[in-house]
This record gives C-alpha cells, sequence and structure tokens, in this order.
C-alpha cells in the first residue's frame, strides 16, 4: 500500500493483535454486565414494600416478594389472602370491591402452612406493589398491631 505523506502506519505482531483482541473482548464483556445489572436492578421489586400477586387460577396472595429475577419460582412471605366473610374463598372482584370480604394471615387454616409460598412464574398473571396507603396494607399493618 502506498504511503501518504504525512501519515503513518501502525504493524503489530501476532502478539500485539491478540492483546489487542483481549482487551476489545474484555470492554464487550464489561459493557454486557453493566447493562444486566442496570437491568436486574430496575426490573426488581422492592422487598419492603407488599405486593399483590395474580394467579392464574383466580387466587390473588399479598405479601412481600423475596426472589431472584432468574428464578423458576417466585418466593412470597408474609402472606395473606382474601376470604368471604361467610368464610370461602372467592375470585369475584365484586365481591372484594363491595368490602364483603376478609384478610386472612396464611398459616391459620386448617393444614398450617408455614408463612412461605414458592410461586411459579408460569401461573402469576401479574404482580401489583402495593401503595402504602391501601386497605390491605392498612388491614395487614392492624393484624401486626393486635
Amino acid at each position: 500500500m502506498p504511503r501518504q505523506p504525512g501519515g503513518f502506519t501502525i504493524t503489530l505482531s501476532s502478539n500485539g493483535k491478540r492483546v489487542l483482541s483481549v482487551i476489545a473482548l474484555l470492554i464487550v464483556l464489561f459493557a454486557i454486565g453493566t447493562g444486566i445489572y442496570f437491568w436486574c436492578k430496575n426490573n426488581t421489586i422492592d422487598p419492603s414494600t407488599y405486593q399483590a400477586v395474580f394467579l392464574s387460577n383466580g387466587q390473588v396472595y399479598f405479601g412481600k416478594i423475596s426472589s431472584s429475577p432468574w428464578s423458576k419460582y417466585v418466593r412470597l412471605k408474609d402472606i395473606y389472602h382474601l376470604q368471604n366473610k361467610d368464610g370461602g374463598q372467592s375470585q369475584d372482584l365484586a365481591a372484594i370491591a363491595s368490602g364483603d370480604m376478609t384478610l386472612i394471615k396464611l398459616g391459620n387454616e386448617f393444614h398450617a402452612p408455614t408463612d412461605k409460598m414458592e410461586i411459579n412464574r408460569e401461573h402469576i398473571l401479574f404482580i401489583e406493589d402495593l401503595k402504602s396507603d391501601s386497605k390491605v396494607v392498612k388491614a395487614i399493618q392492624d393484624y401486626r398491631a393486635k
């Protein structure tokens, strides 16, 4: 290749090319890792607030989520669910809105489950964060104050 006036060329040995390739690879891996870190940080649920977990079978559980975004299961702790005032579990949103429901702490049922639940992500329709002034959070605070 003819040399242009004022220009310069750099020739790298095969070792120099390898070092340069390794440096470029490390920069790319660092950029990918940083992107994944910030994506996970922005897509995690705040473990200090309560969430409503809506399942594909119509049940809704309220509690605090503490699980990795990579896990197949979502771990829910400090769990509550809604029950009709007559004792049956309802999936009717009209009954919930009318106030014919009461909040039940998980563990008080006949089979006495522990206050931890592992929910398969495939059965979760969606998850909502609850505001600190929501009726559910107020009922949880009242229950815990007893």
